[in-house]
């Protein structure tokens, strides 16, 4: 139980592309990551936490909101949030918080609250409502690179190119080279953040308690690390890829497979290269992977900097952490990288929460299925805000104190939207409207269904027998009873989460009963 007499200080820090499994605390062979180990041994670690879209812009709305992509709608990088939606920050900020953003939060503005004109609707990376930002820091880095500058580092190429190795111009022809960028260890954008969040948590009143999300962009790509993370992981070392024999073979599992195989292009991942992912051999993935556990390490490090900044600055014992990502990354599972589609390696990811005065579970593992949605209600219950019963997602405030939650959920639920509104480009492949480029997958133990729109077949995983979810079984008779029971599944999921931001409340001759949702920082 919560014993503390005044509200807690808050850190909320996601990271971006972190695989759920690249955490040594999570047991995983390779990856070293011993200040996010030290956290988990002071916290709970959710080991089967996902995320509930992708790409960035749906995967921090539902984090943010509570909601599922089919309730706040966001369904690309672009797609606005909706300004009836509250928030994290809003809820904060209506309990006395003053919610301070490092870094960025991929929440384009609501259109309906701006004129045509304003420059906020040329960009979807807005800040999330009810932030105050103290260092900002969207895709194009400039606030970064003009920081680099001043340290005499020639910043000249921007970003995306900064990130290539010191002296290489032109298309990257070859294979992939693990040699540093320009920038050191302490000039990463990681290091930036964390010390701007250092630099601003000296100047912190003790007396009053803090909001603090600092956003990290690693690790994701483009795929570069300074020295020694750079070489910190050999490309022999890891497990084995989850794949089919071939690209090919994999393409010809579903419609949407090959689709999503031709749209990956190498200079996504690694600026200036030529052709495409899947045509990258075994050895070229396995140095892209030692690259990316590099990447999670110099992260680590970085976190260790935060964490001593919040002991030297008295905090440690009244400083709510939580730790996540926002999705996670192929990194050469089904010859892909990057995130989307409906595998568990784009959206299985870590989740640390620690809250000190809640000390009964320090150190435990949940191996229970938990959501992004369940961010929000989650920090509501532990800095005493009231609850939201309009939210998709529960508080996990109960795992903290040792206790599991009556009628916990069975299943893991992520959506995917794929619709291209700007180009079209996906609704001319497969002849279906924007409406019809989705899909929504049921995950439980031992099963994964999936969901397709525009009557693209839908998939059948038997994870018992096909971890690695190579084998779709959705046609074989044997399994008829099952896909029927997981579509049935499935449309009592959608039915029991559509919108209840008013479907709780309802109109007497009293007045308003039951609970209305909405954005609380405009209540009128």
């Amino acid at each position: 139980m919560d014993n503390r007499t005044r509200r807690p200080n808050v850190l909320l820090i996601t990271c971006d592309q972190w695989r759920g499994d690249c955490l040594s605390a999570a047991g995983h062979p390779v990856v070293r990551t011993p200040n996010v180990d030290a956290l988990a041994a002071e916290g709970v670690l959710f080991r089967r936490h996902y995320g509930g879209a992708a790409p960035c812009s749906p995967a921090r709305a539902c984090l943010y909101t509570g909601l599922y992509q089919m309730n706040n709608r966001v369904c690309r990088n672009g797609t606005p949030l909706d300004a009836r939606h509250g928030n994290v920050a809003l809820s904060a900020r209506a309990v006395g918080y003053d919610p301070t953003l490092f870094g960025y939060t991929d929440v384009a503005p609501d259109p309906h609250r701006l004129s045509a004109a304003d420059p906020r609707l040329r960009s979807y990376e807005g800040v999330l409502p009810g932030f105050i930002v103290r260092q900002f820091l969207p895709e194009h880095q400039k606030q970064w690179l003009s920081w680099l500058r001043m340290q005499g580092i020639d910043a000249s190429a921007g970003s995306p190119d900064i990130h290539r190795p010191a002296g290489e111009h032109g298309k990257i022809r070859g294979d992939v080279s693990n040699a540093p960028p320009v920038y050191s260890k302490d000039q990463t954008p990681t290091a930036f953040l964390a010390g701007e969040f250092i630099r601003w948590l000296g100047e912190q009143d003790e007396a009053a308690p803090w909001f603090a999300h600092i956003s990290f962009i690693s690790p994701h790509p483009p795929f570069i690390v300074p020295e020694p993370y750079n070489t910190m992981y050999d490309p022999v070392d890891g497990p084995a890829f989850r794949r089919a024999a071939s690209w090919q073979a994999e393409a010809e599992s579903h419609p949407y497979l090959a689709y999503d195989l031709d749209q990956q292009k190498r200079t996504k991942f690694i600026p200036g290269a030529e052709g495409k992912v899947p045509d990258w051999s075994e050895e070229n993935f396995r140095r892209i992977r030692a690259i990316y556990y590099g990447m999670i390490s110099e992260l680590d490090v970085q976190l260790g900097r935060v964490w001593q900044a919040v002991k030297a600055a008295g905090a440690w014992d009244d400083t709510v952490i939580v730790l996540t990502s926002d999705h996670a990354e192929m990194m050469g599972d089904h010859f892909m990288l990057g995130k989307g589609g409906y595998f568990d390696s784009s959206y299985h990811i870590p989740l640390i929460i620690r809250d000190p005065s809640r000390g009964a579970a320090a150190g435990m593992t949940v191996d229970r299925f938990t959501e992004a949605v369940d961010i929000f209600p989650t920090l509501l219950d532990l800095i005493g805000a009231a609850p939201e019963p309009h939210l998709d997602g529960r508080s996990l405030a109960p795992w903290l104190d040792g206790e599991e939650p009556a009628d916990w959920r069975e299943a893991a639920h992520w959506e995917f939207d794929f619709r291209s509104v700007a180009d079209g480009e996906a609704e001319r492949h497969f002849g279906i409207g924007p409406r019809d480029c989705n899909l929504a997958v049921l995950r439980t133990e031992d099963f994964k269904y999936v969901h397709f729109g525009g009557g693209l077949p839908p998939l059948l995983f038997d994870l018992a027998k096909d971890p690695g979810e190579l084998s779709n079984v959705a046609n074989d008779a044997v399994y008829l009873p099952a896909r029927l029971e997981f579509a049935e599944k499935m449309l009592a999921w959608r039915a029991r989460h559509l919108d209840q931001s008013l479907a709780l409340a309802e109109l007497t001759d009293d007045g308003v009963v039951g609970h209305v949702g909405r954005a609380v920082g405009s209540r009128q």
